[in-house]
């Protein structure tokens, strides 16, 4: 019997249908689950959005648990949210190899391009939730939209995912992805990493902050090296997992990864130690109720007096360390000043009140403020990457009722123009330093920038009382790392009430962390170094490389569309073996 224009054979894949059946239809990507976006008219269930599963052969499609698109929303709400538990506090950071591999098996079995995005999308959005759940408090159910939005960033990644996994991966497909599908998340988190959306909080690469050939993948490429590394490793992985025809390719692909990381190893620039400095940490801790920021300022006081003798080069006390009361009075310098004189060594403080900027603005700024024996030196950094809501609400007058929602920003800081390198006295060997506050440490640029201009040791002042028992504050601390590997300098991280920690210029632990329950001063022994990682001479280069991967990309898939030809005129109906066209069986 010959059929011409009929519908599928039943218990035919529609993957199969599309041309993935055989290895050199694959090959020459004709007939892929892409298809389906450029108007596949050939799936009906393509426009409905349907969760129903194509499985690449394996079984009918549609069937299972999966096949409510209920529960495979939250199938794909769960996935997304798995990778939260490679960072800190839980600190599963080998999870991160796999934690993805259930979302992209989800997604490669998506019915319809539709159903792919979908699937992207509320991934997205547990994801956002997971590794930002410690805001709640704050932001309330402010949080779900905030998610909603941000997750609409992996809409376009499910796509990815699914024209790439799809059906039975051919070797040059199974290749792509391993490259294809990391790029696509960089450039989400890229997007991500504008302060108006946040910032670079939640990099999948950041999960592995303690992890030593991890740290020298840094220092060549930054956190984005890392991510992609990550992202590369979870593809992989996906593939042994739902092909067995591209298991060899994937194995082979998993391999490459490891001998890049051994690479990179064995002969990528280290930094070169040139001695040691001593850094003093000032945590007062947890100072609650009425008169606690004059209560807190004491401590602070009192546990710096503690380091005389000591010998240290610099003493750091945490963000909004000194409350704008406190500042306006001229006692107060007095009293810092008197500090250092007993110390022997300037004092790095911080304040969050109205000042103006040498270009002469007015307003409250978030100030990193160093001071002398003599009092401030006059060397002062004004923080230029601010906290959405917690310290400025974007498009106010459209946004503005999220302050009766949450505890957002009342009123809006001013930023600070420029980065300052601080150069402290010959009696501290005039070491420079570059001042960061808060969450300034999660963007990989402005470390780099200080170090090009000169700072010997990053210096991060930060408050997480606000998250105190949250995953946020060993999250935030965990970045000091990253930072320090990157740049190949040294790193310390100080703040009001813990984790305050201290890093070398390869990113490795120096000391004991003072953890959130503490209230001490800390003396850490930072080894000084000299030299450039590639990172600090290439800057943000895997970035460019994945936008010129997805370049590529577009480019075949454009040529394959001029080259495929138009759809011809449908043939005649099938004819019987005793009938007509009109009246089969007559």
């Amino acid at each position: 019997m010959r059929i011409r224009g009929g519908r599928l054979p039943i218990g035919r894949n529609p993957a199969d249908a599309s041309g993935e059946g055989t290895s050199d239809e694959a090959a020459s990507g004709e007939g892929t689950s892409a298809e389906g976006a450029s108007g596949d008219g050939g799936r009906g269930e393509g426009a409905s959005g349907d969760g129903q599963a194509a499985d690449g052969g394996r079984g009918s499609a549609g069937t299972g648990t999966l096949s409510s698109p209920w529960a495979r929303g939250a199938a794909a709400l769960l996935a997304g949210a798995l990778p939260a538990l490679a960072f800190p506090a839980p600190g599963l950071w080998w999870f991160a190899y796999v934690a993805l591999v259930p979302w992209l098996l989800l997604i490669r079995t998506a019915r319809s391009p539709r159903r792919a995005a979908l699937d992207g999308w509320i991934g997205g959005i547990g994801f956002i939730i997971a590794v930002h759940h410690w805001l709640v408090p704050s932001l309330h159910v402010f949080i779900v939209l905030l998610a909603a939005l941000l997750g609409l960033l992996w809409a376009p990644w499910g796509l990815l995912v699914s024209r790439l996994l799809g059906g039975s991966p051919s070797a040059s497909r199974a290749v792509a992805a391993v490259v294809v599908v990391p790029s696509g998340w960089l450039m989400i988190e890229l997007v991500r990493s504008w302060e108006g959306l946040g910032g670079p909080w939640g990099l999948l690469g950041a999960s592995q902050w303690e992890v030593a050939p991890a740290l020298r993948v840094a220092s060549v490429g930054g956190v984005w090296l890392v991510s992609l590394l990550v992202l590369a490793v979870n593809t992989g992985a996906a593939l042994l997992v739902a092909d067995r025809a591209a298991r060899t390719t994937a194995g082979v692909l998993l391999v490459v990864c490891a001998l890049s990381v051994a690479a990179m190893w064995a002969w990528a620039p280290r930094p070169t130690d040139t001695g040691t400095v001593r850094i003093a940490v000032v945590q007062p801790g947890v100072v609650e109720g009425p008169g606690s920021v004059a209560r807190r300022f004491d401590r602070g006081e009192e546990l710096t007096r503690a380091l005389e003798g000591r010998g240290v080069d610099l003493v750091v006390w945490g963000e909004s360390s000194i409350g704008a009361g406190a500042w306006e009075r001229p006692e107060t310098a007095r009293r810092l000043a008197e500090l250092s004189r007993r110390v022997g060594a300037d004092l790095l403080v911080n304040v969050d009140a109205r000042q103006t900027d040498g270009s002469g603005r007015s307003g409250i700024f978030k100030s990193a403020v160093l001071v002398g024996p003599d009092g401030p030196t006059g060397d002062r950094y004004d923080k230029m990457r601010l906290v959405p809501f917690g310290e400025y609400v974007p498009a106010r007058s459209l946004l503005g009722w999220a302050t009766s929602v949450g505890k957002a920003a009342g009123e809006d800081r001013l930023r600070g123009d420029r980065q300052v390198v601080m150069t402290l006295p010959d009696g501290a060997r005039g070491l420079r330093i570059g001042p960061l506050v808060c969450f300034e440490t999660a963007f990989p640029d402005m470390s780099r920038r200080l170090v090009r201009d000169g700072a010997q040791v990053i210096v991060a002042q930060s408050a997480t009382s606000t998250f105190q028992h949250s995953w946020a504050p060993a999250q935030h601390a965990s970045l000091g790392a990253l930072r320090a590997a990157e740049n190949g300098r040294p790193m310390v991280h100080a703040t009001l009430t813990g984790i305050s920690a201290a890093y070398g210029p390869r990113g490795e632990r120096v000391g004991s962390p003072l953890g959130t329950d503490a209230s001490a001063a800390e003396v850490f022994d930072l080894p000084l170094a000299r030299g450039s990682t590639l990172y600090g001479r290439l800057g943000d280069w895997p970035v460019y490389g994945a936008l010129a991967a997805l370049a590529a990309l577009c480019a075949v898939e454009g040529l394959r569309a001029l080259r495929r030809p138009a759809p011809g005129p449908p043939g005649p109906p099938a004819r019987t073996a005793h009938g007509s066209p009109g009246r089969p069986g007559h």
